[in-house]
């Protein structure tokens, strides 16, 4: 099994394709990736703070140990370059099941059902 990208959203920025940040070289905001299955209908949200080196400083300060986890760190704003990382990065995260492929892909998103105990 494979997994697809369905679509990118994010409830900070309501057009990403036109999005341009106030500040390019210092912005951060929340990326859900909506990723299911390859060719099947369905999906379920990644979360990724996609940011630039000057966000972090800011935001974390200079003195600050920070782990990068579920962090797509850019250089400047490029909607096309974060879609072919997402996609790129996607063509790894292969399994025998569903749960298997989310696994793989909440390495660059907090998966929605991360931790989720039945």
């Amino acid at each position: 099994m494979n997994a697809e990208l369905k679509r990118l959203h994010s409830p900070d920025i309501h057009d990403l394709k036109l999005y341009q940040p106030e500040v390019p070289e210092k912005f951060g905001f929340l990326l859900q990736v909506m990723v299911g299955p390859e060719g099947v209908d369905g999906e379920e949200s990644f979360n990724v703070e996609v940011c630039t080196p000057k966000w972090l400083e800011e935001t974390y300060g200079m003195n600050e140990v920070v782990i990068g986890r579920h962090h797509l760190i850019v250089r400047e704003y490029n909607y096309q370059k974060i879609v072919d990382t997402i996609q790129n990065f996607l063509r790894e995260c292969t399994g025998e099941n569903w749960i298997e492929v989310a696994e793989k892909v909440s390495r660059i998103g907090k998966w929605e059902f991360e931790d989720y105990i039945d």
